[in-house]
């Protein structure tokens, strides 16, 4: 064999060798990670560096190094699959190691894209009560997703819903912690699978990473203005705001965190090394990767000014252990330069890329199909999934005042029915929608008239934009009333959409252009309805006609006036593209309103906060509360207490409680607690059975009552059944003076309840040693 033949026998058996080696990372028999470290040895650190950025989809062909992740564009689910398709197809097949990106989507509640179903806001479904439900709406959401390309969801949120002006509100599942975690767990398994599988198995095929946000402290920020600051001791924050992720990293195995755009106690979430690695990781084991909120690392550098410039703030991202920069590369764009300076070490790119890439072989990204634009009808936007839309927004309603069992109405009674006010024909969806356009989904207006027919008279009038002091509407409103024998005054708010579709497509044509008044950063300094929306309900009622209120908004509202004269009022949140059937449903009593309260309602802005969970000394020492006729003190004029107690809602039939039973296992380190509960209506219903706890005496301070376990049962009229809540020990424990996280030993009293302050049967055990 001459020298030029040896040569190219060498240099094909060096092909062949490095072709065989290259199969593991693509194998997808090997372990994940076998997979994640045979492709990041063959990375250049400017591909390492190129995984911890974000790019758009549209854009992809001309980054030389590709990139982590790229965001599905809000468009129509076909062109969003038709990109996709291209977009991986080009990055597996067409660059030097066909790494795929991560294709993120909004799916807060649905996908955030034209033609996906539309389901009720995160505030809607936290009052629900219901995590199966959830649970259920989520693969769906999550199915339809993955349809077109989706393969991380930046959704669900676990923040608390504790300050009402904050406009993100309508994104949270409620004010209590143990709610949250139930309700976001159960979100979370909806989309990614049960952890036991995805611990083994990874993502499976219809199924989407989740990203937990935001992280953590973000929703009660100073004034309620988005991004504020947050005033929160540590033990403050252990016990409300990181309970709910720590359950959902533990219990979960959720794939993504994201770092919020706060500061808590001077240190902002993209630079704070304790809460990201002390405690996410250290403390939870955590192990998938920090997805920055859009330009939180910038951030750094442009709002708190806590780094000097873009390097400073990627050296302190990557420092506190953030993995990816979204949306547009800015810090992490210089690491790099950073790397060759010496100020971030290649063993930090290599961590970050090597969780990043981690996620990707879980997602199955080397190995799946494209997503097929054609097949998108047999998955998006099925009947099936409109029913469950249906079946969502029916159970989150909430009833909260019924005077004289005013509903449900009888249509064979009525001859004539008026609907009124600004949200009576305008679909309102919360925010993390495209669109608000009536042909969209069913407005309340359209529901009732489907719902009646010809039988009943609708007597129309919007009455009154949503903000603004135009009263010209108001006249006929009145009119409107006066000639029909019910009146369904439809009041709220509008949020903020997201759309690439423009305002005439996103919106509808003729929709009326309200400012926005809530949504990501649509923050308000009062809860009263906005604009002259309280001087048509008033008007309304006093043509003493029978008034029924229904709320279409982001945020609970202080109703006092509402509460005093209007005899029936139902709370819809922003209730999804079936709201106007639900709502139409509900009224008539087609369906057993089952919603409860994910929050308390406050008398006014000056009540804050108002939560349930309050510490022994939070509603003063006199507990003389006042009234403009009789002051008082805690306080002069009002009281403390809320309109509206968490948990609070109504129901068609009534139930009874009985027979509490209370077994303290100290060897399992587990209470077991039942209760009898019975139908003793005369309608079906669904209650909602909560167990409250109360640690008698603690060496630091804790709530009066603690959420600690519920249930939604469903009874026929007459039927009875058990209830049983295994209460484990480790959900009694407190942060002690130490910063240890404990169980006392002492007493400890449990509560069955309607609600926090309507509670049906009590008892005590004792946690001995």
């Amino acid at each position: 064999m001459n020298f030029r033949a040896f040569a190219v026998h060498v240099t094909v058996c060096l092909s062949v060798a490095v072709a065989s080696h290259a199969q593991t990372y693509k194998d997808p028999n090997a372990s994940i990670d076998e997979r994640v470290e045979d492709l990041l040895g063959r990375m250049t650190l400017e591909e390492k560096i190129a995984q911890m950025n974000m790019n758009g989809m549209g854009e992809y062909r001309q980054l030389p190094h590709g990139a982590g992740v790229v965001e599905s564009p809000f468009i129509s689910v076909q062109e969003i699959a038709r990109m996709s398709s291209e977009t991986k197809c080009y990055a597996r097949e067409n660059t030097r190691l066909g790494i795929p990106p991560i294709q993120i989507g909004e799916c807060l509640h649905g996908q955030l894209a034209m033609g996906a179903t539309i389901f009720p806001q995160a505030i809607a479904q936290g009052s629900t009560w219901n995590p199966a439900l959830v649970e259920r709406m989520a693969s769906v959401i999550a199915l339809e997703a993955s349809a077109s390309g989706v393969d991380q969801a930046l959704s669900p949120l676990f923040d608390l819903a504790r300050e009402p002006r904050y406009g993100r509100t309508e994104e949270c599942y409620g004010e209590d912690p143990y709610l949250v975690a139930r309700m976001g767990v159960a979100f979370v398994e909806g989309m990614q699978g049960k952890a036991e599988y995805t611990r083994v198995h990874g993502i499976a095929p219809g199924k989407l990473m989740c990203t937990a946000k935001h992280f953590a402290g973000y929703s009660v920020p100073a004034g309620g203005i988005n991004l504020a600051p947050s005033s929160l001791g540590e033990r403050e924050m252990r016990t409300l705001h990181l309970y709910p992720f720590e359950k959902v990293v533990k219990d979960a195995n959720v794939c993504a965190v994201m770092p919020s755009y706060n500061e808590v106690d001077g240190m902002p979430a993209h630079s704070n090394r304790w809460l990201l690695t002390d405690v996410l990781r250290g403390e939870w084991g955590f192990s998938g990767y920090i997805f920055t909120d859009y330009g939180g690392l910038s951030q750094l550098h442009n709002f708190h000014h806590v780094a000097a410039d873009a390097s400073e703030a990627a050296v302190m991202g990557i420092n506190a252990g953030v993995d990816l920069e979204a949306a547009r590369p800015d810090a992490y764009a210089r690491l790099s330069d950073l790397v060759k300076a010496g100020k971030v070490k290649e063993e930090q790119i290599d961590t970050a890329v090597r969780r990043i890439l981690r996620a990707k072989f879980m997602a199955g990204l080397f190995d799946k199909p494209y997503p097929d634009p054609e097949r998108l009808s047999e998955v998006v936007h099925r009947p099936e999934h409109v029913a469950l839309a249906l079946e969502v927004a029916q159970e989150s309603a909430v009833l909260l005042k019924n005077d004289s069992a005013l509903l449900p109405l009888d249509a064979s009674k009525l001859k004539s029915l008026a609907v009124i006010g600004p949200n009576a024909d305008q679909v309102q969806y919360g925010d993390y929608t495209y669109t608000r356009d009536n042909r969209s989904g069913v407005t309340i207006l359209q529901g009732l008239r489907d719902r009646l027919g010809s039988r009943v008279q609708i007597n129309y009038a919007k009455g009154c934009n949503i903000t603004g002091s135009d009263r010209s509407g108001i006249a006929a409103a009145v009119e409107a009333a006066s000639k029909s024998d019910v009146a369904v005054v439809v009041l709220g708010e509008t949020s903020v959409i997201l759309s690439g579709l423009g305002w005439g497509v996103g919106l509808g044509e003729n929709e009326p252009r309200d400012p926005f008044v809530s949504g990501e950063g649509y923050d308000l300094t009062s809860l009263d309805p906005p604009g002259v929306q309280r001087e048509l309900l008033q008007a309304v009622c006093a043509t003493g006609k029978p008034v029924v209120l229904v709320m279409v908004h982001g945020r609970p509202w202080s109703i006092g006036w509402e509460k005093d004269h209007v005899p029936a009022i139902l709370e819809a949140w922003y209730p999804g593209e079936q709201g106007g059937n639900a709502i139409a449903g509900i009224l008539f009593g087609d369906v057993n309103p089952s919603g409860r309260l994910n929050c308390s309602v406050p008398r006014s802005v000056g009540h804050l906060p108002v939560t349930y969970d309050y510490k022994p000394s939070a509603r003063g020492i006199n507990r003389e509360p006042g009234t403009p006729e009789k002051p008082g003190r805690d306080y002069v004029f009002s009281s403390p207490a809320p309109l509206f107690a968490f948990g609070h809602g109504l129901s068609y039939t009534t139930f009874e409680y009985s027979d509490l039973k209370i077994d303290n296992n100290a060897s399992a380190k587990t209470v077991r607690v039942s209760v009898n509960v019975r139908n003793t209506g005369s309608r079906d219903g669904k209650e909602v059975v909560q167990l409250y706890v109360n640690d008698r005496v603690s060496s630091v301070t804790t709530p009066q009552k603690m959420l600690k376990g519920f249930d939604k049962i469903e009874l026929k009229t007459g039927e009875q059944k058990t209830v049983t809540f295994d209460l484990p020990y480790d959900e009694l424990a407190l942060w002690n003076a130490s910063m240890q996280r404990v169980v006392e030993p002492g007493e400890f009293s449990v509560m069955i309840g309607r609600s926090a302050e309507d509670i049906a049967l009590s008892g005590s055990f004792v946690v001995s040693d």
